[in-house]
């Protein structure tokens, strides 16, 4: 296989020749073509993936684009998360032009993913118009779309101005359909189309609206404010997968608390989250709660820490679990009872609503848990507790649960100096804490059910059956 800094180099090279320029595309009269000379975008800011995945359908004799947010971003002087690409190839001729390197994905619209390396460059064939046949709800979502067009259907089917700026590989031009420089200069989200027919095609429109406001601080265009509280109740038929897709866009990017600002500003947080909502209008502790959790994902991905989508979440329905287990006290539940039937019941009721992978709710238990066993200091506990492997996780949401306002500051200080502490320290500090406080027989929050690799319990011992009691003896 050709390396692709080989490849590269002679693609770009072929690129420059005047010989490569051969297909000129026949554009509206409304189109605005915006040579080279008069953008910022240049080729040594896409990847070289991309780069070899446009060059390698222009030689083949197809149209080839750069497409959607990376050229809006590199428009913005910002950096693209990723680069998407669209052309007038079919997908199984992008399949077979890369061959190993591609696969077919998706159902309501196939797509080709290329890979090269850790890079996956995503290939779209043009969009066509769409119609009255294609399969649509009785909202009127789209179902299926399997519909291929022209280079000018295509910039009528994307979404926002924005989003439908085209970056031509074979002369470096910007091709505008919807004068989406001017919008892009003004900082303004505006939609192609009736806004209110475009979010009923798909209602996840609504929720990047939002996240394109949060993320690059656009203002919505009027139209579009005005048609999304009539249509905020169809993200009610968008399955619960793709809307925790749609959170984690939301939140676990950079721009997290801005994004709470203006789905709240929206009444789309109530669509995500109904429970949550309804918690926080009750009170500000549990709004705190959640900006700061919001605030510490956005300062870690700033600083270029990994961030765990667990946490995230175990802080969004923190207020949640409370609220639910305090109702179940009031009907006369233990309090162990009633938290844990509380914890079943909002991981339950939330994977209707947000699909949160088995994987993360498990954590999530488990972070949950631990707050009930920071309260046991006596024994063997504190150093069983420091060795779970959920323990900094927990930890951290202690701290977050201190600052969030919760009375538990010295809790946070003594198990701060128990991590800190020698062996000797240790020590003493479990006989402070022993004179300091007896241990409760109901525990502030009560134990969630763990497992025995967690905790580990006293084994029983077996009763010996007559005869070896006999041989024993013997």
């Amino acid at each position: 296989m050709v390396s692709l800094k080989n490849f590269i180099a002679a693609q770009l090279a072929e690129i420059e020749s005047p010989e490569s320029e051969t297909k000129a595309v026949d554009l509206p009269a409304g189109a605005r073509v915006i040579p080279r000379e008069q953008h910022n975008v240049s080729r040594r800011q896409i990847s070289d993936a991309a780069l070899q995945v446009l060059n390698g359908l222009h030689r083949a004799g197809y149209q080839a684009y750069l497409v959607g947010g990376s050229v809006r971003d590199l428009l913005l002087g910002r950096e693209p998360k990723d680069f998407d690409v669209c052309t007038s190839a079919r997908p199984e001729e992008v399949r077979k032009l890369f061959r190993r390197n591609a696969r077919l994905i998706g159902r309501r619209f196939i797509l080709v993913h290329v890979q090269f390396g850790r890079e996956i460059i995503e290939v779209a064939t043009f969009r066509g118009g769409a119609s009255t046949d294609q399969a649509r709800s009785a909202s009127g979502r789209i179902l299926a779309d399997n519909v291929y067009g022209s280079l000018e259907e295509d910039a009528q089917r994307r979404d926002f101005t924005a989003n439908a700026l085209y970056y031509n590989i074979a002369d470096r031009s910007i091709i505008d359909f919807w004068d989406a420089w001017t919008d892009i200069q003004a900082q303004r989200l505006r939609m192609i189309g009736n806004a209110s027919e475009r979010f009923r095609e798909d209602p996840v429109r609504m929720l990047r609206a939002a996240r394109f406001a949060a993320k690059l601080g656009f203002s919505l265009d009027p139209e579009i404010e005005a048609a999304i509280p009539l249509c905020q109740p169809l993200l009610q038929e968008i399955p619960a997968a793709r809307l925790y897709e749609e959170v984690g866009k939301l939140f676990l990017a950079g721009f997290a608390q801005a994004s709470l600002a203006v789905l709240q500003r929206y009444g789309l947080f109530a669509a995500l989250f109904p429970q949550l909502a309804a918690v926080v209008d009750q009170g500000e502790g549990a709004l705190a709660l959640v900006q700061l959790a919001l605030g510490n994902t956005d300062a870690r991905v700033a600083a270029g820490k990994s961030v765990h989508p667990a946490f995230l979440f175990a802080a969004l329905l923190w207020p949640v679990l409370l609220a639910e287990r305090d109702r179940l006290i009031q009907e006369d539940k233990p309090e162990v009872v009633a938290l844990q039937q509380a914890a079943s019941a909002v991981l339950e009721e939330n994977r209707g609503q947000i699909a949160i992978p088995r994987r993360f709710t498990l954590t999530i238990r488990e972070i949950w848990d631990l707050q009930a066993r920071f309260h046991r200091r006596g024994g063997r506990r504190p150093y069983a507790l420091l060795a779970h492997e959920r323990f900094r996780a927990a930890f951290d949401f202690l701290a977050l649960r201190r600052d969030a306002g919760e009375d538990i500051a010295p809790l946070v200080a003594w198990w701060q100096q128990f991590q800190d502490a020698d062996s000797d320290g240790r020590k003493q500090l479990i006989e402070q804490a022993r004179q300091e406080v007896q241990e409760p027989d109901q525990l502030p929050l009560g134990p969630l059910p763990v497992s025995d690799k967690q905790v580990g319990r006293r084994r029983r011992r077996r009763r010996r059956s007559p005869k070896r009691q006999q041989a024993g003896a013997d």
